[in-house]
C-alpha cells in the first residue's frame, strides 16, 4: 500500500517509524535559539483570559526579523511540502497556500511541539466548560498519535503566501474527526514595508445575535493564537457556545507570508 500523501515514500505507516519522523525534524531552516524561552516568560494566564474574552491573544515579537526572514524563502522549496493550494480555484480567496510535508521544518516542529503543552489545559477546560468528554494528552506527540491512528496523516502546518489585492475568505481550520480547538498564525513580513492591507480578522456568532469582527494588529514576527472553531462564553443563564471564523482582508500592495500552526492533522 502506497504511503499517505504528505508522509515521506520511505516512512511506513508503523507507529514507531511515523514518530522517528515526528521527532526528527528537517534541519537548515531558520535558528531556534529562543523561540522556547519566549515562550516560558509569557503570562499564561494573561493569554488564557485574552482567549477567554474574545477567542484571540497576540504575543508581540515571539519570531526575530531574522527568523522571520529565514522562514520565507522555504515557501520556494517545493520540495518540502506535501500540496499547493490556489485559492481562487476553490472559493476560498486568492493567494496560495502550501502544507508542509513530514518531517517539519525545524523551527515549525518546534513551534507545534512548544505551543501545544501551553495550550492544552486551556482546551480542556474549553471542553469541560462546553460539556464535551474529550481532553488532550500533554504531550503534542501523544495527540498526533490519536489523530493517525483516526486515519489524519496529513500534517497541516502551512504558509501562505499574499500579492496585491489577495484575500483569504472568513473560513475554520477543521479536518476531521479530532480537532484541538486552538491555533496559532505568526506574521512574517513587516506591514507598511512589505505590504499594506492584509489584516488578519476574526469574526464572533454568539446565538441570536449579528457577527461581531475584530482586527487584530500584528507587526513582523508577531503571533496569534485563536480559536479555531468554538469557544465557551459565561452567560446570565450559564455557559453558551459562540463560532469563530477568521480570514485575512484584501491587500493594498506587496507580499505578505504567513505561517500557520495547527495542531491537529488532516484525513
Amino acid at each position: 500500500m502506497s504511503p499517505p500523501h504528505g508522509l515521506p515514500k520511505e516512512v511506513s505507516l508503523e507507529s514507531g517509524k511515523i514518530e522517528r519522523v515526528l521527532d526528527e525534524p528537517m534541519r537548515g531552516d531558520a535558528d531556534d535559539g529562543g523561540i522556547v524561552e519566549r515562550l516560558d516568560s509569557l503570562v499564561w494566564t494573561d493569554i488564557e483570559a485574552e482567549l477567554g474574552a474574545g477567542g484571540c491573544a497576540r504575543i508581540a515579537g515571539l519570531l526575530s526579523p531574522a527568523q522571520c526572514d529565514a522562514l520565507v524563502p522555504l515557501y520556494a522549496r517545493e520540495e518540502i511540502f506535501r500540496s499547493r493550494v490556489v485559492m481562487a480555484r476553490h472559493g476560498y480567496g486568492r493567494g496560495e497556500y502550501r502544507y508542509f510535508a513530514y518531517p517539519l521544518p525545524q523551527t515549525v516542529a518546534l513551534l507545534r511541539e512548544s505551543f501545544y503543552p501551553r495550550l492544552a489545559p486551556v482546551a480542556d477546560r474549553w471542553n469541560e466548560a462546553l460539556g464535551v468528554a474529550t481532553r488532550f494528552p500533554p504531550r503534542h506527540a501523544e495527540f498526533i498519535r490519536r489523530c493517525h491512528d483516526a486515519g489524519q496523516l496529513r500534517p497541516t502546518p502551512l504558509m501562505l503566501r499574499y500579492g496585491e489585492a489577495d484575500y483569504n475568505c472568513l473560513h475554520q481550520d477543521l479536518y476531521g474527526e479530532h480537532v484541538f480547538p486552538l491555533q496559532v498564525a505568526i506574521l512574517l513580513s513587516d506591514p507598511g514595508t512589505d505590504f499594506t492591507g492584509g489584516e488578519f480578522v476574526m469574526t464572533e456568532q454568539r446565538p441570536r445575535m449579528q457577527s461581531r469582527p475584530e482586527v487584530v494588529d500584528l507587526r513582523k514576527g508577531d503571533a496569534v493564537v485563536f480559536a479555531v472553531h468554538t469557544r465557551p462564553v459565561r452567560g446570565t443563564r450559564g455557559t453558551y457556545r459562540v463560532n469563530h471564523r477568521h480570514g485575512v482582508s484584501r491587500l493594498r500592495s506587496g507580499r505578505r507570508y504567513t505561517l500557520g500552526v495547527i495542531f491537529h492533522d488532516a484525513q
